[in-house]
């Protein structure tokens, strides 16, 4: 039946297209009226133009000018009309009769987000002069066809974003005039076919985001003219083969989270991969040293070798990679001293070495780093005892990360002399005593300060309402104490800053739980004041927090009734309100948190039957364990 509407409409879309004008080939015409057939919704209305036989005039039809016949065919999702880009879809499928216009040299069908159905099994045999093939973006399924690796004039293939199966075929390495393989983010499994490594014209190789298995092709050093190399979010496994070093014209690789062993290649010579702009080995387990040659790689802006299993030191010729910007040597087992040569990288932007072995003390050179705006020296073996005062006079630091570090004594007011504003401080994780003291309200341009995880005392000082780019302040884990009031209003003075994460658990506060959602921005999305002394009830305005997804008000002594308005919060993720004295019902609004992944509300006073429906009933019993009068799914039936 299917079969019969399809020619009917075929039929139908034909006559339409012969009413009038020039004559187009038949198979041309026979084919781009399939191709119409297939398509239940075109919001841009560019095929409704398509009238007469004169298709050469037609939008998105290019043809030859001698033979007459159909050589591009051009509907992107995404054009431009009237010098104004449009963004557009297209909800149908691909007829196969699309193989009737033999003559095609580039179909361009990409981002049309609704396009459907499997490539055209003959493509290869049908469309011997296409150079470009464009079908990414859509819901393309099924295997790329064996018969691919006929198209011997393409050049371009984009088939990403789309769900297609099975393995790369093996005859994709005929296609010896490839410049671009875009592959990426579909569902392709199986080995990387080793026939790749014949596509010598290859510029860009795009794999990534599939389920590919087995090691990388040994053979992947031959083809010298590729530019960039994506093989990330795979499941590639083995050794980076050391041809890859052979790469002479490559500026990008991306091997990351794959689960790749061996260490990283020595490169042979200084004239080893002379463009290598960017390189990313990240999250793999990659092991044994930074080899020496590390530094020959003179192009370098962009590194990151981060979350490895790499040990020994960092070699002193990392000095010579004068264009690095961006360095990423966090989650590793490097050990030693940060080398003085690094003082030599001028334009380094960025400096992350966290989470390894690395010993003090730091060298003093390291102050001629006049554009290093970022370091996280967070987790080593520095013992920094307090902050090097030439490394708080670093021009163009404004997000510094000394997370366990050894840092002992009071908040230094040292870091009110940088020269370039502070936007992020990391101090957690240290010895540091006392109070918070009041010139913090002097750091107004600070988004970010986590001083959580220390043995800071007393209360919050009035001036941190100055803050007003304030977005995370995390103090959990300390000895502070006082209202809370002070942070329901902290951006009450605000000129455009917006806290979106507070964590205040772990410490001493008492009140001011009245106040939360009266002065605070109501974009807030994370709230921890669990393992505190907080009393009084909590208000109806909390339901005004419209954008949090997560509330974790545990382990302390609220006493009132849960309020109904909290349940206007649609976005909640994570409710944690257990170890309280809340009382009375659960309000049936709660039945609102379609989203809602954790909820305990164990411990408690609560009583009468939970409210029925998702995704109340979806939890545990031991989410509402602790409420002796409470009843009804997931816990006992309710009494009669």
């Amino acid at each position: 039946m299917k079969e019969m509407w399809f020619k009917i409409l075929c039929f139908l879309a034909v006559a339409t297209l012969t009413a009038a004008g020039e004559t187009c080939h038949s198979n041309d015409l026979k084919g781009l009226a399939s191709f119409r057939a297939g398509i239940r919704s075109d919001p841009s209305a560019r095929m409704q133009k398509w009238t007469g036989r004169g298709c050469c005039s037609w939008e998105g039809v290019t043809c030859d000018n001698e033979t007459g016949r159909v050589t591009e065919l051009n509907l992107p999702g995404l054009f431009t009309s009237d010098d104004v880009p449009v963004q557009t879809s297209m909800i149908g499928s691909l007829s196969p009769s699309i193989t009737l216009l033999t003559s095609l040299q580039v179909i361009d069908l990409s981002g049309l987000i609704g396009l459907m159905g499997e490539i055209p099994p003959m493509i290869g045999s049908r469309l011997p002069g296409l150079r470009k093939l464009a079908l990414s973006g859509n819901k393309f399924e099924g295997l790329l066809p064996e018969s691919i690796g006929e198209l011997s004039e393409l050049q371009e293939l984009y088939l990403s974003e789309n769900s297609l199966t099975g393995s790369i075929p093996g005859s994709i390495g005929n296609l010896k005039g490839l410049r671009i393989l875009d592959l990426q983010s579909n569902r392709f499994s199986g080995a990387i076919p080793e026939s790749i490594t014949n596509l010598s014209n290859l510029e860009r190789l795009d794999l990534q985001n599939n389920f590919l298995t087995g090691s990388i092709p040994g053979g992947i050093g031959d083809l010298q003219s590729l530019k960039e190399l994506d093989l990330s979010n795979n499941s590639l496994s083995g050794r980076i083969p050391s041809s890859v070093t052979r790469l002479r014209a490559v500026s990008v690789v991306y091997l990351d989270n794959n689960q790749l062993v061996g260490g990283i290649p020595r490169l042979l010579s200084p004239d080893q991969m002379p463009s290598l702009g960017f390189l990313r080995l990240n999250d793999n387990n990659l092991t044994g040293k930074i080899p020496y040659s590390f530094g020959f790689l003179s192009s370098l802006q962009r590194v990151s070798l981060a979350n490895n299993e790499l040990r020994g030191s960092i070699p002193a010729s990392i000095g010579n990679l004068r264009s690095l910007t961006e360095l990423y040597l966090s989650g590793n087992r490097l050990s030693g001293g940060l080398p003085s040569s690094m003082s030599q990288l001028e334009n380094l932007l960025i400096l992350s070495v966290s989470n390894n072995l690395i010993e003090g003390p730091l060298p003093h050179q390291m102050e001629a780093l006049t554009n290093l705006q970022t370091l996280d020296l967070s987790f080593n073996e520095l013992n920094f005892s307090y902050i090097p005062k030439w490394l708080l006079k670093m021009p163009s630091l404004s997000r510094i990360f000394l997370a366990g570090c050894n840092i002992q004594g009071g908040v230094s007011e040292d870091v009110l002399i940088t020269p370039s504003p502070l936007q992020e401080l990391d101090l957690s994780v240290n010895r540091l005593t006392g109070n918070i003291p009041e010139w913090i309200g002097k750091l107004t341009e600070l988004y970010s300060l986590n001083l959580s995880l220390n043995g800071l005392e007393d209360k919050i000082p009035s001036s941190i309402m100055n803050l007003a780019n304030l977005g995370v302040l995390d103090l959990h884990s300390n000895k502070l104490a006082g209202s809370l009031e002070w942070a329901f209003q902290i951006q009450s003075r605000s000129t455009g800053g917006s806290l979106t994460f507070l964590d205040l658990s772990d410490n001493r506060f008492t009140g001011g739980i009245e106040q939360i959602g009266t002065g605070m921005q109501l974009d807030i999305q994370y709230i921890n004041l669990s393992h505190n002394l907080i009393r009084g009830r909590l208000p109806d305005s909390i339901g005004r927090l419209e954008s949090m997804k997560s509330l974790d008000l545990s382990y302390n002594s609220l006493d009132s009734e849960l309020p109904a308005a909290l349940g206007n919060v649609s976005s909640m993720e994570s409710l944690k309100l257990q170890k309280n004295h809340f009382t009375g019902k659960i309000p049936d609004e709660f039945l609102k948190f379609k989203n809602l992944k954790k909820l305990d509300l164990s411990s408690n006073s609560l009583e009468g039957r939970i409210p029925y429906g998702e995704p109340l009933i979806d939890f545990p019993r031991a989410s509402y364990s602790g409420n002796k009068d409470l009843c009804g799914a997931p816990l006992e039936p309710c009494q009669p």
